[in-house]
């Protein structure tokens, strides 16, 4: 399939990754307009060129239009659906009633719906199949990206020349796309890594060392690999940004809304009182339940869902882990 240049970006949602990923299509000299359901959010937008809520500080470039009305917004020639992830279904679903069939939708949530266990392309594909679903992921942070410090992301669509294309269209001097046609392996690295970085930052506020931590996550890629390669994903897309790249990042840093919310759990605090935006949290069982499904082992996987199910406490999940049979590493 061969795109249009893409000369006019909408952005789908009012947060801070949305509105990092307003700025950098703006950087890459597209006309942008970001769509919020926020009212407030888009007046502070027009007014004070700021998102003071989601990204407080970072002033807004003024070629960025804001408006709380998703027609005015779906009829760009590309479109950045940045809603957390299980709001994908229903602004997907409004959009595609809306938007020019064969529009590209970019995809930047990174999670499984909850209840069917679907990547978002999945679903995507159920409730817009005549718009054309992409993917983008890697190790970024909204703040990071709006401040125009270097970050390279993935971004995959099934067709090659869809994912360049959309790649050419964001790239600029400070952000670096790579196209991908491994939808499958950029959406599991993406979606799984959260539920990671939730078991790091428990491993950090015990303070069970760095060698723990080093040693969950390198455990951990295997366990987000295995269940990549069994549903159709390359391992070679997870040695790069959108699997391994993305999981040192929310392993290592509280800017992560999952590593944050392990923080919480392991120093004590309830399952209900972590971040509502940490995506970790609904994929879990999610992944949890493909896993069973695909026969994958993925024992950090298993105690994180059933943590958060409050099955068993940290201490109890901690014990499980260290207990298990010895067995090889490449096992």
């Amino acid at each position: 399939m061969i795109l249009q240049p893409i000369r006019s970006v909408g952005v789908l949602g009012g947060g801070a990754w949305a509105t990092a990923l307003a700025i950098t299509a703006v950087r890459a000299g597209r006309s942008v307009k970001l769509w919020a359901r926020s009212i407030s959010t888009v007046a502070a937008i027009k007014d004070r060129r700021e998102n003071p809520r989601y990204l407080p500080g970072v002033t807004l470039d003024a070629g960025i239009g804001a408006t709380a009305h998703l027609a005015e917004v779906v009829g760009a020639d590309a479109l950045i659906l940045a809603v957390p992830a299980q709001s994908v279904r229903a602004v997907a679903g409004v959009v595609a009633k809306l938007a020019v069939p064969g529009t590209p939708l970019i995809i930047a949530a990174k999670g499984l719906e909850r209840g069917n266990n679907k990547r978002l392309s999945q679903v995507v594909g159920e409730v817009a199949p005549r718009l054309v679903p992409a993917v983008l992921s890697g190790p970024g942070f909204a703040a990071e990206v709006a401040r125009g410090l270097p970050t390279a992301v993935t971004v995959a669509a099934a067709d090659e020349a869809v994912a360049a294309t959309l790649a050419l269209a964001l790239q600029n001097p400070a952000f670096r796309p790579y196209a991908e046609t491994d939808v499958i392996g950029v959406e599991i690295g993406g979606a799984v890594k959260n539920v990671l970085a939730i078991a790091a930052g428990i491993v950090t506020a015990r303070r069970l060392g760095a060698g723990a931590l080093a040693a969950l996550v390198a455990r951990g890629f295997a366990e987000l690999r295995r269940l990549a390669e069994a549903l159709g994903g390359r391992p070679e897309t997870l040695m790069g940004l959108s699997g391994l790249g993305d999981l040192v990042l929310t392993c290592s840093s509280p800017q992560s809304r999952n590593f944050s919310y392990g923080v919480v759990l392991g120093e004590g605090g309830t399952p209900d009182a972590g971040h509502p935006l940490a995506e970790g949290v609904y994929t879990a069982a999610a992944a949890q339940t493909l896993a069973r499904r695909f026969h994958v082992d993925m024992p950090i996987v298993d105690a994180v869902a059933s943590v958060l199910g409050k099955e068993i406490s940290v201490d109890r999940a901690i014990d499980s882990l260290m207990a298990r049979p010895l067995k090889r590493e490449t096992e």
